[in-house]
Order: structure tokens, then sequence, then C-alpha cells
């Protein structure tokens, strides 16, 4: 063997090396090194009370996911004032009860929820280089085989959370007065924007007190509905979906967002604008993956903690 070959060898077995250590890490390590993000939005009147709002998406719950149902359950030693899920909450046929395990400590904390495409849906095994040609799917494409039903059930009912589903409601949080609006997932296509611009005009119509911060809630964040909230007074903006490319490059980012929002939006706190409007947006990287593709690189499973202050 030539000295050249050599070093050609011996570099190939170094990336090879590497390569499998990355691929450990990411599969066996970095997808159970659950975190939460802390943040502050300065959204609210001068002289409200801060509210903690705990950001919750992206579960994709498997029954037999246990670390990831007890770190869910400690969250709620955060005391959190209100609880936004913006969806994908199963990621198996069973994952209810998961998701009832991981979740009941919530039971009476205010909170709101939009569906993603795995709450109708369970995963499916797909070639991950698709996601570089764009957003994995622009409608649903398979009949529905997940209970839906009883995950709503379950929020509204048992935990007591509003159903912003191309719905709108207003609730009360520590003294100040939170209108809430959302659409059901727009990855595939179940957004009604009409219907949420007529949920909105009622509630305002009706509502003796004026919102003092107005929240929009969605699952995958696509440009026409960040836009559409903006235009609708949305002073913060809940979404997920992205996983926060799930795996990112240092150095570079996210690979790919699975929808149209730029790469450099795809995690945490940033401004989206439209027009002369604007409004905070909280992307949440996620806390689970599809079982099908269970790897996380450079790219933690996550809660935001949202703490929302007065603007001074």
């Amino acid at each position: 063997m030539t000295g050249r070959s050599r070093h050609l060898a011996a570099a190939l077995t170094t990336l090879a090396i590497a390569g499998s250590a990355a691929a450990v890490w990411g599969i066996a390590i970095e997808r159970k090194l659950f975190t939460v993000r802390h943040v502050s939005l300065p959204v609210l009147p001068s002289d409200a009370d801060w509210i903690r709002v705990l950001h919750i998406s992206d579960l994709h719950m498997a029954p037999w996911q246990s670390q990831k149902q007890e770190w869910m359950r400690s969250l709620r030693a955060l005391h959190p004032d209100l609880v936004i899920n913006t969806g994908d909450n199963l990621g198996h046929r069973d994952g209810m009860v998961g998701i009832r395990r991981a979740l009941e400590p919530f039971a009476g904390i205010p909170g709101a929820f939009v569906h993603g495409s795995n709450d109708y849906i369970g995963p499916r095994l797909k070639n991950p280089l698709r996601y570089f040609r764009g957003p994995s799917t622009s409608q649903l494409d398979n009949e529905t085989d997940l209970d839906t039903a009883t995950v709503t059930g379950f929020f509204t009912d048992e935990l007591g959370w509003s159903d912003l589903n191309n719905r709108a409601q207003a609730l009360t949080v520590r003294g100040t007065r939170v209108e809430l609006f959302g659409v059901d997932d727009p990855h595939i296509e179940f957004d009604r924007i009409d219907l949420v611009a007529g949920a909105v005009d009622e509630l305002r119509a009706v509502e003796d007190t004026a919102a003092e911060v107005s929240v929009g809630v969605s699952h995958a964040p696509y440009r026409r509905i960040l836009d559409d909230f903006v235009a609708r007074g949305a002073d913060v903006i809940f979404a997920g979906h992205t996983h926060g490319g799930q795996v990112r490059l240092p150095g570079f980012g996210a690979l790919v967002t699975n929808c149209d929002i730029p790469r450099s939006k795809v995690a945490g706190t940033s401004t989206w604008n439209n027009g002369v409007r604007s409004a905070s947006l909280n992307v949440s990287a996620g806390v689970g993956t599809s079982i099908y593709a269970p790897v996380r690189f450079a790219c933690r499973p996550e809660v935001s903690l949202v703490t929302l202050v007065p603007t001074n």
C-alpha cells in the first residue's frame, strides 16, 4: 500500500468512526436529553402579572416511552399558569396510554391545544431524503387511523383545556384577559382561516372586556398562517411541527423545516413580520420523534417555558 493509499484508508476509517459515533449519540443519547428552554416575551400591559406559559409540542408518544412520560409529569413543578399544546401527540395507535400518564398532572391548569397530522394518522416509514424536496405532504393521503376523539376528549373534559382547532376562546390568566385563536393542522390542509376569522370576530363582539394579549396557535408554522395571525392582531404565536430540523449541523443549522418557514426560524423565538405588524413567534423543537426515525443531532428534545412579561 502506498503512502497516499494509507492516508486515504486512514481518512475513511476516521470518517466511518465519526459517523458511527454521531449515529450512536443521536439515537441512543441526545433524543433522550430532554430540556426546558426558557424565554421571556414583553407583550403584557405595564401593570400585568407575569404569565408562565408551558409550550408542549410533538410528543409523538408511544406507550412504552416511560422516560418521556415521567419527564413530562415532572414539569408540573414549573408551576405554569397556562399550557399550550401544539399537536402531534400520538406516535402509536396505543399512544393515548402514554399521553394520559404524561399529562394528567396538568389537569385544572388553564390550557389550549390544536391538532397535528399525527393526532389523526399514525407514523409511517418514510425515506428521510424526501424531506429535502420540501414538506413531506400537503394533504392527508391516508385514512385516519388514530383515535382523535379520545385525544380531544381527554384534553377538554379531563384536563379542562380549550380546543382551538379553527376556533377562538378567551381566558383570564392571573388577572389578564387572554384571547386565543388557532387552526387545525395546515400541513394536511385542515386549517380553515375563514372559520377562525368568524370565531375571532364573534368573540370580540361578545366580550365585555377587551383582550390584553392575543395569542395564535398552530401546529405547523406555514407562512400563510403566520401572516394571517399577525394581521389578525396576534402578539405571540406558538407552533411546533418542525422538530427544530431534528438533525442540525454545527455552524449551519437545520437541514430541513418540513414546511415553508425559513431555516433560521425553525426553532426558538423570533419575530414574524407582515407589513407594518409583527408578532413574537415561538417554534418548539418538540419532545419526540417518529418511532421510525428515532434520532436527534444537535437538536435536543424540548419544551418551552415562555414567560409573558409587561412591555416595560
